[in-house]
């Protein structure tokens, strides 16, 4: 694997989020899809209820059938200690990085001690000084999403991660599922690498690959995207995903972007290794009729004609008023040792 923040690779993290509804087996299963996609990592956020909420959190949008209240609905979302080493290990094993938003201190130290390489700060955990405090004795790089932040506060958190020493990477994200493309913000992306002259990437909610594969043309170092198995799922986060068979197509076209990226053309060079193409597609300059010895050359004579291996069109003007030195039947090239020489 490579180091986690590769400015040469773009990063891409598939976002499981809540989408195993509170399925260990689920949760396994999405981290063998988002490795057979391609994807670099696996996310995944957890939650404690009792460490993060109350039972008067209120729903955002009232989805679930089964949990009376918010609070339920994340203690539907927990797993123990265990359950979570044996997530971490499975992405390890299928090669991707773990990953984990934690919303609580208990969820930063269960983490901590699980072992990720990153942390992932959710736009609403900006402020969240305990947590960030907490975060940066870990010195582990940070990826701050913006969501739902102004500049002034992403400024704020940037300068405490970078005082700190850690490596900071910010993304860009709209706090809208799914995000509309007037909302997606592909302008911040190069505004935030001019300010904090740090890695930059897309926390993309737009539940398509059209806004990844945009944001790789203009140059991100990641790209999260949320992931389902299908749109037919039950969840909060499937309106905003894409499926597995969507990611394994983003991630081939960031792949192809990159290596656009990565090797500009120099197109004399080209145009003279397509000498063969170049010989094969354009034309030759031909008599357009038999012609005669001493035949004073007139543009009615000429024609261009395939194959190019002959005297280019450029070269008609320099033939006409010439006298052939030899007859020359219709279709047959015509050479420059196939008129006088110039009287010079």
């Amino acid at each position: 694997m490579t180091t986690f923040i590769d400015p040469q690779r773009c990063m891409v993290i598939g976002e499981v989020a809540q989408s195993h509804d509170g399925s260990l087996g689920m949760a396994h299963a999405f981290i063998d899809a988002i490795a057979n996609a391609g994807a670099d990592a696996v996310k995944f956020q957890t939650h404690i209820a009792a460490a993060e909420s109350t039972p008067r959190e209120p729903w955002r949008v009232k989805f679930s059938r089964q949990d009376t209240s918010r609070y339920e609905y994340w203690k539907r979302m927990e797993f123990t200690k265990e359950q979570w080493h044996g997530l971490a290990d499975h992405a390890i094993e299928r090669g991707l990085f773990f990953l984990s938003s934690p919303f609580s201190p208990e969820a930063v130290s269960l983490l901590t001690e699980i072992g990720v390489p990153a942390w992932k700060i959710a736009s609403g955990e900006v402020n969240n000084r305990q947590l960030f405090d907490q975060i940066l004795e870990t010195k582990l790089p940070v990826l701050l999403s913006t969501g739902m932040s102004t500049i002034q506060e992403i400024d704020t958190t940037a300068r405490q991660v970078m005082d700190a020493g850690v490596e900071l990477m910010v993304m860009q994200c709209t706090t809208a599922y799914p995000c509309p493309p007037e909302r997606i913000g592909l302008n911040m992306i190069p505004f935030f690498r001019e300010r904090y002259g740090c890695a930059v990437g897309l926390s993309d909610h737009s539940g398509t690959i059209y806004a990844g594969l945009a944001a790789a043309t203009v140059g991100i170092e990641a790209l999260e995207v949320h992931v389902a198995f299908s749109r037919e799922m039950f969840g909060p986060d499937i309106p905003a995903s894409v499926t597995t068979g969507e990611l394994k197509q983003l991630v081939e076209g960031i792949r192809f972007i990159e290596r656009m990226r990565s090797n500009p053309v120099d197109k004399d060079a080209f145009a003279g290794e397509a000498l063969p193409l170049r010989q094969l597609f354009t034309k030759s300059i031909v008599a357009s009729m038999d012609l005669s010895e001493g035949i004073i050359l007139k543009e009615v004579h000429l024609a261009l004609k395939k194959p190019g291996t002959g005297l280019p069109a450029e070269k008609i003007s320099a033939l006409i008023g010439k006298q052939l030195v030899r007859a020359i039947r219709a279709d047959e090239q015509i050479l420059e040792s196939d008129v006088q020489p110039s009287k010079e």
